[in-house]
């Protein structure tokens, strides 16, 4: 699959294509809908399937300090895109100048100069240009001026998570920050994952028996509420059952925020300075301070025993 960072990065002979854009945080079973349809028109029609997103959020330039947290960075979208059969992902710089381009702009200069739309494939509340006052009809109408076919797919999938509310990502991170990983992953179709370098931390777990990957996530990662999790630790090609722990470390009057996995019955791991992903399972229980050391020993080892058969359970499922 082909990425390429800004529109001067489509080669000078790319022909036509199908297109879909937008955000695409967390590539749910929603967006999912979307893109595999565009990538099934893009073979019935013989040209290649082009996601467009943009970076940063949209909404960081037009609101300053709106951010919202992300469910997955770019790379990790590009690599999803990629499972689903996209054949190439453009990443636009969302800088002010850009914002300003009207819907016909945008259009103009994105679809139909550079990917030379053949068909373009949205959901239904799809908005773009200058204030968001584009929409999917006014789309199909650029799409008579400039030959290229507008198919709107209802993205709109749902199940038990969110008390049944359609998918989508701000209710995925609204789950994800309730601790209602299990959710997220219902709406996601994967374990929510967050990302980052292992760093040093105070080594108290080393000291207590369980050694954990201190991980210093990615800027603006949607993190899972303070507690205890189930999951996976992903680092250099290997997925090891975890016991994660998100919080300020109470115990220890901690006051930053970490996300530390423990390698179940994993020895001498050495992950310092590695890119490694953590991924979320099942919520076991809650943040705490116990009144004695021994309490918390206690605590954790129950934790990983619980973890254990979470993890045990979700493979046999898998299988």
């Amino acid at each position: 699959m082909q990425r390429w960072r800004g529109l001067e990065d489509i080669p000078q002979d790319w022909g036509r294509s199908v297109v879909t854009i937008g955000s695409y945080d967390g590539v749910h079973r929603g967006h999912q809908l979307i893109i595999k349809h565009a990538v099934d028109r893009a073979r019935e029609l013989g040209v290649p399937s082009v996601v467009v997103t943009f970076d940063p959020h949209p909404s960081e330039v037009v609101r300053p300090g709106s951010h919202p947290p992300l469910l997955a960075p770019h790379h990790r979208r590009a690599e999803l895109m990629a499972e689903l059969g996209v054949d190439a992902v453009l990443v636009l710089p969302f800088t002010t100048e850009f914002s300003k381009l009207s819907p016909a702009e945008f259009v103009a200069k994105v679809l139909v100069d550079k990917l030379h739309a053949r068909a373009v494939v949205e959901g239904p509340n799809f908005r773009f240009g200058h204030r968001a006052a584009g929409n999917v009809t006014f789309l199909a109408e650029q799409g008579g001026t400039y030959d290229f076919e507008v198919e709107v797919v209802d993205l709109y999938v749902s199940g038990e998570a969110g008390g049944g509310e359609p998918f989508s990502s701000t209710l995925t991170r609204r789950l994800v920050a309730e601790g209602d990983v299990e959710g997220a992953g219902e709406i996601l179709g994967r374990p929510h994952r967050v990302e980052g370098v292992v760093v040093r931390g105070a080594q108290r777990g080393r000291e207590l028996g369980f050694p954990t990957a201190n991980v210093e996530t990615l800027p603006h990662t949607a993190v899972p509420a303070d507690g205890v999790y189930a999951g996976w630790l992903h680092a250099g090609g290997e997925a090891m059952p975890a016991a994660i722990s998100v919080g300020t470390n109470p115990q220890f009057d901690g006051v930053d925020r970490t996300v530390e996995a423990y390698a179940i019955d994993r020895v001498g791991l050495d992950l310092y300075g590695l890119h490694v992903a953590v991924d979320f399972l099942a919520f076991v229980r809650g943040q705490q301070k116990f009144d004695t050391l021994e309490a918390l020993l206690e605590a954790m080892a129950a934790d990983v025993k619980r973890c254990r058969e979470l993890i045990e359970a979700a493979s046999e499922g898998v299988a």
